[in-house]
């Protein structure tokens, strides 16, 4: 269940971040054994449970084999698309 407190560009922000990952085939498991930690890390992550630091968004964004910088621009060129 996600919080209520996070704004829906955090929602926006978690729906890519969970896209990303399932457009590459990978599963919570496999992506929590390559970062080594918990599979209830990621879900965390991914429900919006913990908010995610810059350094574990690059991890994760690594970890499932996408650009970082390529993520972030996506992200504000969708999230500015949506102010309009």
């Amino acid at each position: 269940m996600r919080k209520s407190r996070h704004t829906a560009e955090y929602e926006r922000f978690l729906d890519l971040l969970r896209a990303a990952r399932t457009r590459k085939g990978i599963q919570q498991t496999d992506l929590a054994e390559r970062l080594g930690v918990p599979q209830q890390y990621i879900s965390r992550f991914e429900t919006g449970e913990t908010r995610m630091d810059v350094i574990q968004l690059w991890r994760y964004c690594r970890a499932v084999g996408i650009s970082f910088v390529a993520f972030c621009r996506y992200l504000d060129k969708d999230l500015a698309s949506r102010l309009r």
